[in-house]
């Protein structure tokens, strides 16, 4: 592991909420309309990036593709799914952008006519090893359109040895290092990849009528009806035909593994199954080690909903203080692309939460929130209650203070947009004009994955898992291809 010192980057803070890069889905369902499974099944993933959406199928002999930038269901209507229909094998992607700029070029999957037949790629995650990767398919006169590490990852395979695509994808693993879930659709098949330290999760399940699919989360897959779900492990190539099921162990897994703590945290659907643990359950034993850590005399605990909701319950619960709605959220003002105008962008977090002011008023209140980035929300959302007449504010985190960057494909921010990074927690106690703040700790936080080790915790601590260089940033190939 490597410690990495600051290093400033300044660029326009967001919303106040790390972005995971994407989510992926892969389909083999012979007789079925599989453009129309994996719609639905990016549907589930929807969450995971709000940027673009793509389908790519194959009917055995030729590949399809539909992708643009929005949501998926701006991107696919009946007309743009009438193309995509016929064929046995289908991958989707969903994307928010962490290597690459937000723009069409970027959108995935990728697909290309290789001497091997169609290959298409839709990748969660982020190499670190990308630029050395652009350089050397540069080197060999191979043409780059996007700016993605996704679109390194389609040609380095494209042009891997091997008798089958299995044996490709296995000799091209050696070239990635990083983080990388992956769904690859060829002209008969759908390979499910996972890279050897498991950062990203992906898991795949039987379909009711025969057939498999992958996801990067096992909700999408219970979209789909599917059954017998299992995680993809870390280094396993596992390949959906009309044969059974293959797996190929084709790297070994990482001595130490280094799975996202964030999926748990705030990424993952509540209903979501991954490490073997129910993501809900560990939502609300953070909220119960919240109430343990840093237990207050208080009248209600509410929510920042929806991810926080499972661990104001847990914290309600251990600390036996009544749990109530404290905001109602408007789920749509974050996806939408017309910008508001200035009087309503004045008016912040206003347009996305209301108070429940009748639950508030005259209340000691603990509001949970998952986690606290750049800090733009959580000033506002005290105010919010403080305006609804609360007597007292109390902060509860369910994560550490993150101080860090993250590297392996969730969008956190730089140093300098980072909070925690520059202020202590008294500072930020009184930045955010709250009357306490408490953020989980280390050990809390393991306690309640009830899992000592494992995890890749890079955002907290400054410890990252792999070496890389820190000077490649999130648009870092824009200017050659601007």
């Amino acid at each position: 592991m490597t410690s990495i010192s600051p290093t400033l980057d300044s660029r326009d803070p967001a919303a106040d909420a790390p972005h995971d890069a994407c989510g992926i889905i892969g389909v083999y369902a012979p007789n079925e309309d599989v453009a129309r499974m994996a719609y639905f099944g990016l549907h589930a993933l929807q969450h995971r990036g709000q940027e673009a959406a793509g389908i790519a199928v194959s009917d055995g002999h030729v590949a399809r593709l539909h992708k643009d930038v929005g949501l998926v269901a701006q991107v696919f209507t009946p007309q743009t799914l009438t193309p995509l229909a016929g064929g046995h094998f289908a991958i989707g992607h969903t994307r928010y952008s962490t290597t690459g700029s937000s723009s069409v070029r970027n959108a995935q999957p990728f697909l290309i006519e290789t001497m091997n037949g169609p290959l298409a790629v839709a990748h969660n995650g982020n190499l670190l090893n990308t630029a050395e990767l652009r350089s050397s398919l540069l080197r060999r006169g191979v043409g780059l359109s996007s700016s993605s590490d996704s679109e390194a990852i389609t040609m380095s395979l494209a042009g891997a040895p091997g008798d089958t695509w299995e044996d490709r994808i296995e000799a091209a693993m050696t070239l990635w290092r990083g983080a990388y879930s992956l769904v690859i659709l060829t002209r008969d098949s759908v390979h499910a990849v996972r890279d050897p330290w498991g950062f990203r999760p992906l898991s795949v399940g039987r379909l009711p009528g025969g057939g498999h699919a992958a996801a990067s989360e096992t909700g999408a897959l219970r979209t789909l009806g599917c059954e017998a779900i299992r995680e993809v492990k870390p280094g396993e190539i596992v390949t959906l035909s009309n044969t059974a099921l293959r797996v190929r162990q084709a790297a070994p897994a990482a001595l130490q593994l280094a799975r996202c703590t964030f999926e748990h945290i705030y990424f993952s659907r509540p209903d979501s199954f991954w490490d073997g643990l129910h993501v809900h359950q560990v939502r609300q034993r953070l909220g119960g080690e919240l109430a343990r850590e840093a237990a207050v005399a208080a009248d209600v605990v509410i929510a920042v909903p929806d991810s926080s909701i499972p661990a104001a319950i847990g914290y309600a619960r251990e600390s036996n203080l009544p749990y109530n709605d404290g905001f109602i959220k408007n789920r749509y003002i974050g996806r939408t692309f017309i910008q508001p105008t200035d009087s309503l962008r004045r008016q912040g977090v206003a347009l996305k939460f209301n108070t429940l002011n009748e639950n508030l008023r005259g209340q000691r209140v603990v509001v949970i929130d998952d986690s606290i980035v750049r800090g733009n929300t959580a000033g506002p959302l005290v105010k919010l209650i403080r305006d609804a007449g609360a007597r007292e504010v109390h902060m509860r985190i369910t994560c550490p203070p993150i101080a860090h960057p993250c590297f392996m494909g969730v969008d956190m921010g730089q140093y300098d947009e980072l909070i925690a990074h520059h202020l202590t927690l008294d500072e930020m106690r009184e930045h955010f004009d709250c009357d306490t703040l408490h953020f989980l700790s280390l050990e809390g936080m393991l306690r309640a994955l009830d899992r000592p080790a494992g995890y890749c915790n890079a955002c907290f601590t400054g410890i990252y898992p792999l070496e890389f260089d820190v000077e490649s940033s999130k648009t870092g190939f824009e200017k050659a291809i601007a």
